[in-house]
């Protein structure tokens, strides 16, 4: 794989990834992080390291499945590297506590893994809205067995842990514990992939980012997009 391909976690800091092909998986800096700094993380496995973030671990020359999401663990002091077959490789300060390697269906893939925002615990969600959780992460619901008019491109928890959102590309949004549903994009007609969903402030409302720029605000404060802008490439997160 080219090195250009990026997958990647924000921490303490914002910041918008993009990249040519692959996509990008963001999410917000876990509480109490207070050194500004994030990871990047290459299709590859090597993982780059910017400001006050510390190097734990390469997959650069291990033997392993092509890395899909990077997630932080709660102290901002590891992370945890999801592989395409399901693999969980965690560093630093992060614990292994289980994988979903020889449980994903014919055809199914991971899309991406989430910390829990307080606990030692994380969950593992796939392209068809199922949910696994490990160690102090609760399982509050998913998609399985659910006919879907989009993959799942998105999974992002609330700040109490008790809940998650799912994003599908075709702008569908699922809230689970107590994630509140604010609407979607489903049904409506979209120029471009929706791929990623990301709440605001006070964790009440998100935005909805698609492909080409396009946001989507619900109970969120809209202030722009890239949508009707010619793009390089296109977008894939949002922070």
């Amino acid at each position: 794989m080219g090195r250009a391909s990026l997958v990647g976690i924000v921490v303490g800091v914002l910041l918008v990834l993009s990249a040519p092909t692959e996509p990008v998986i963001a999410s917000e800096p876990p509480p109490g992080v207070e050194t500004p700094g994030y990871w990047m993380l290459e299709q590859d496995g090597t993982v780059h390291v910017f400001g006050g973030a510390r190097h734990f671990l390469d997959l650069l020359d291990a033997p392993v499945a092509e890395p899909v999401s990077l997630a932080a663990s709660p102290t901002g002091r590891g992370y945890y590297i999801l592989l395409a077959d399901g693999g969980v490789w965690p560093a630093g300060d992060a614990e292994f506590l289980g994988n979903v390697v020889g449980r994903l269906d014919d055809g199914e893939r991971v899309s991406s893994i989430s910390s829990h925002p307080t606990r030692r615990g994380y969950w593992i969600f796939t392209d068809r809205g199922r949910v696994t959780a490990f160690g102090g992460a609760s399982h509050f619901g998913d998609l399985s067995g659910i006919a879907l008019n989009g993959l799942i491109v998105g999974a992002v928890p609330t700040r109490s842990g008790q809940g998650y959102w799912l994003v599908g590309s075709d702008g569908g949004v699922f809230a689970f514990g107590d994630a509140s549903f604010h609407g979607s994009m489903g049904g409506q007609r979209l120029n471009q992939p929706v791929s990623g969903l990301v709440p605001d402030v006070d964790g009440e409302g998100y935005w909805l980012v698609a492909a080409d720029g396009g946001v989507f605000a619900f109970d969120a404060t809209f202030r722009g997009s890239m949508g009707s802008t010619p793009l390089n490439a296109p977008v894939v997160a949002m922070v």
